[in-house]
């Protein structure tokens, strides 16, 4: 029986997070290869983590599973041509579409959300019907063969719903209990709603430098879908 091919795509400023957390939970999906690529097979750092070794997105032919891990790249990655090139290639023939984060944004900046209803990072969410997506707040986010998660620490239960569907339910939970998942965060200020004015206003702060920048790249990202 062939293996299942999981693909997860890096890039230039990708969060590691984004990344590790499901790759954790789906290199245990039984019968199956996880492969790590970037375009040109270079190293890509990660907030002072590097990935090394990884596959030439060029050189992949297939994949049955698309993972786009999230990241402040992205709003380099959904202008790259060549980048989404080959997201689209091995997007249109994989059964799975799936994301963490702003790694929808690529999803959509392919094409690949027009219609669906997809998940994000909270301070991105605005950006996703200029791909026709349908915003979603919930943390994990299924439309048909569209899978998304939102920020960052919602890719373990990203991975975890996909698990499932991969493996179905007892080993997905075996899977959770094997890794120990059971968050019981400190503070009860993990979404916008729940956060305290003070620390919501100085995270926003924070992104605002980037808000511009990824606001005008998912416009020209989203036009240039229009011709097709």
């Amino acid at each position: 029986m062939p293996k299942l091919q999981i693909l997860f795509v890096l890039y230039p400023g990708v969060t590691h997070l984004d990344f590790t957390g499901p790759h954790q939970v789906l290199a245990r999906t039984p019968n199956a290869e996880v492969t790590v690529a970037s375009l040109g097979g270079v190293d890509v750092d990660a907030e002072g983590l590097t990935f090394t070794k990884l596959a030439d997105l060029a050189k992949i032919e297939h994949c049955d599973v698309l993972c786009l891990p999230g990241g402040f790249g992205t709003t380099e990655a959904m202008l790259n041509d060549a980048f989404m090139g080959h997201i689209r290639r091995l997007g249109a023939q994989a059964t799975y579409l799936t994301s963490v984060c702003t790694g929808s944004l690529i999803l959509g900046a392919a094409g690949f959300l027009q219609g669906k209803r997809a998940a994000t990072h909270w301070a991105w969410r605005e950006l996703l019907p200029a791909f026709g997506a349908i915003v979603s707040e919930e943390r994990v986010a299924r439309d048909g063969n569209v899978i998304t998660g939102g920020g960052v620490t919602a890719g373990i239960d990203f991975a975890l719903v996909l698990l499932e569907e991969l493996a179905g339910r007892d080993y997905a939970e075996g899977t959770q209990l094997g890794l120990e998942y059971a968050p019981a965060p400190p503070f009860n200020s993990g979404r916008p709603e729940l956060a305290r004015p003070e620390v919501l206003a100085a995270v926003k702060a924070r992104m605002a430098a980037a808000i511009d920048s990824r606001a005008e790249a998912a416009a020209e990202a989203a036009n240039r879908l229009q011709p097709a």
